[in-house]
């Protein structure tokens, strides 16, 4: 790394840190000042002990006698000092602290909330041990110099001030000064410049660390039952020996500066007695003075290393922020608008012309245009990849047409206030997600107007009641993380119910219960058909039994609309539906023979 290169590393560093003042400019005065009390009462508490030494201690010691007012005196002024730097450190400590931890807290809610306000194409470019690692370490590394800013800041001054107060006292020993201190300063930012290569190199590889991790513990399931434990524990163990190794780097430049920045006020002190004694015996000084000035040298050491603290940190904080930033600054934020979704009964959907892309000039949607009539129900048929969740997230509105329109009640989404949308679009994933809480915390998730007879009736609803009565708790048994007592089916029931429970005015299901026996699929299309008000309900199906519930079938392939009408017209027109029909038909049932032959294995498949 080039000299140019450390240097603007160095103001890239003081400009964060500008960043902090800015925000929080109360907090930083109470830890300077503090700081500032404490940096200048060392210099006053050298300066008192040289005058104890000249007027109290040398006069008794010809004397032979003490006064007892001066002694009291003498002790007396010590006390106050002490108690005056106490004060000090509290505040420095304080302030820094504080305004530490206030802007940690401050930036992870703030990239929180920019991590939901992307969109999900965002999130799909970004891997989730990288988010993490944003939000919680790159925060923490970028916000870290703050600690020991206020007790540089002060330094600063006591520095300024103990070379005044050199002056002041003897030109020669202020020389020694002159040299000792610029050479500190000087060390600090050498020492800082090396740093910073080797800190910008473990945060980075700190995110690596979490991405590895994140991804083998969320795929703990596959990589048992692929055999990959042993793969996946190489892979984690390079990146944490690249990350120990790192790590050992800077510790071995911090071992090889701090003895430097140890022995170089001892130097000083040292050099100052030999010259203060040479002084001295010139009468050009007296024993206060030398006294005085050997104290000073001696007390400066440790505060002038909260300099080099700052400086070292500073390449680990622009790692930090540079990341931090990376998601503050993220383009493809989805705006609402400021109008309030129509009441009523089911919401009446439209497709007009819609195209989409996740990636640009390759669209998974291509010019899609129907309806889903108030209340009705209509069924999204079509082959993996047809472009049918891309359908359902349009729907919520979880991501916005590259090109066209979809509309709610006549009103383009993209113009409704959120929780308008949210009250009025339910979407159930595809994939459920339990929360590390209660059933009745999950389905609830703490909505107003959600209580507990809407809990019930939406379990009731999801068919799910009767295996949440059996829990050791019934709904107030905490589920574990991601729900982990419970069985896929069970999974996709609790999020069907929490979608119910809001009772929305659209109703978007993504295959969300291809993990539920075909009856208790049944039963719960046919209560979701027959509750009133009925909802609208657009559901991606693949089962005979869901389709001819629905009122209409839209069949997508190469995503495009290829059909639509009733399942027994799509059947008699459209031969790609009819042969995909069969083909979900034909493994429906092999699954179900499969089922029971598990259960039965005298079980032949053939009528008795």
């Amino acid at each position: 790394m080039t000299a140019r290169t450390d240097r603007r590393i160095i103001w890239r560093g003081l400009r964060v840190l500008g960043r902090a003042v800015a925000e929080q400019p109360r907090l930083f005065t109470v830890g300077v000042l503090g700081s500032v009390v404490y940096s200048l009462l060392i210099i006053g508490g050298a300066y008192l002990s040289g005058y104890v030494v000249g007027h109290v201690v040398v006069p008794a010691v010809r004397s032979g006698s003490v006064a007892t007012g001066t002694l009291a005196a003498a002790g007396a002024a010590f006390v106050a000092v002490t108690l005056l730097r106490i004060a000090g450190i509290f505040g420095r400590r304080l302030g820094a602290g504080y305004m530490q931890f206030q802007m940690q807290a401050r930036y992870r809610r703030r990239v929180t909330r920019r991590y939901l306000s992307l969109p999900l194409s965002w999130h799909h470019r970004h891997s989730t041990g990288t988010l993490l690692s944003n939000a919680n370490s790159d925060v923490e590394a970028a916000w870290f110099p703050i600690a020991p800013l206020p007790f540089a800041v002060g330094t600063v001054v006591m520095l300024v001030a103990a070379l005044g107060s050199l002056l002041a006292t003897d030109w020669v020993l202020a020389l020694v000064g002159f040299g000792v201190f610029p050479t500190l300063f000087g060390v600090n930012v050498v020492y800082s410049r090396r740093m910073a290569p080797r800190q910008a190199r473990a945060q980075q590889l700190r995110g690596e660390v979490s991405d590895i991790a994140h991804e083998s513990f969320d795929g703990a399931l596959v990589v048992k039952a692929m055999g990959r434990e042993a793969a996946e524990t190489a892979r984690f163990r390079e990146r944490a020996g690249q990350l120990r190794d790192a790590l050992i780097s800077v510790g071995r430049l911090r071992g090889a500066f701090d003895p430097v920045l140890e022995v170089l006020p001892t130097l000083g002190t040292l050099t100052a007695l030999l010259v203060g004694a040479w002084r001295l015996r010139a009468g050009a000084i007296g024993v206060e003075e030398l006294v005085s000035v050997t104290l000073l040298f001696t007390v400066l050491a440790f505060p002038v290393r909260a300099i080099g603290w700052v400086l070292s940190e500073l390449p680990r904080s622009v790692a930090g922020w540079d990341r931090v930033r990376s998601v503050l600054a993220a383009t493809g934020e989805m705006p609402y608008g400021a109008a309030a979704a129509a009441g009523g009964a089911g919401a009446a959907l439209a497709f007009e012309d819609v195209t989409f892309a996740y990636t640009p000039g390759l669209p998974v949607l291509r010019d899609v245009t129907f309806t889903v009539p108030a209340g009705r129900t209509v069924a999204l048929v079509g082959p993996t990849g047809a472009g049918k969740s891309t359908l359902a997230a349009l729907a919520a509105r979880l991501v916005d047409p590259t090109a066209g329109v979809v509309r709610l009640d006549g009103a383009d989404l993209r113009g409704l206030r959120a929780d308008a949308l949210a009250a009025a679009v339910a979407l159930v994933p595809q994939t459920p997600f339990v929360f590390d809480d209660s059933v009745r915390a999950n389905v609830a998730l703490e909505r107003p107007g959600v209580d507990e007879a809407a809990v019930r009736a939406a379990l009731d609803l999801a068919q799910a009641t009767a295996f949440v009565d059996h829990l050791p708790a019934g709904p107030d048994t905490e589920l574990g993380e991601r729900g982990a007592t419970l069985s896929g089916g069970q999974r996709q029931r609790l999020t069907l119910a929490r979608a119910l429970a809001g009772r929305p005015r659209l109703l978007v299901v993504d295959d969300a219960t291809s993990a539920v026996d075909p009856r208790v699929e049944a039963a719960i299309l046919a209560g979701l058909r027959g509750r009133a008000p009925a909802a609208t309900i657009l559901v991606v199906a693949y089962r005979r039994a869901t389709i001819t519930l629905a009122d209409e079938v839209v069949y997508l392939d190469g995503g495009t609309v290829r059909g639509r009408g009733t399942h027994a017209d799509l059947l008699r027109t459209v031969p790609g539906y009819a042969a995909l029909v069969s083909a979900y038909e034909q493994a429906d049932a092999e699954r179900t023979q499969a089922h029971a032959y598990d259960e039965d294995p005298a079980y032949s498949g053939e009528p008795a």
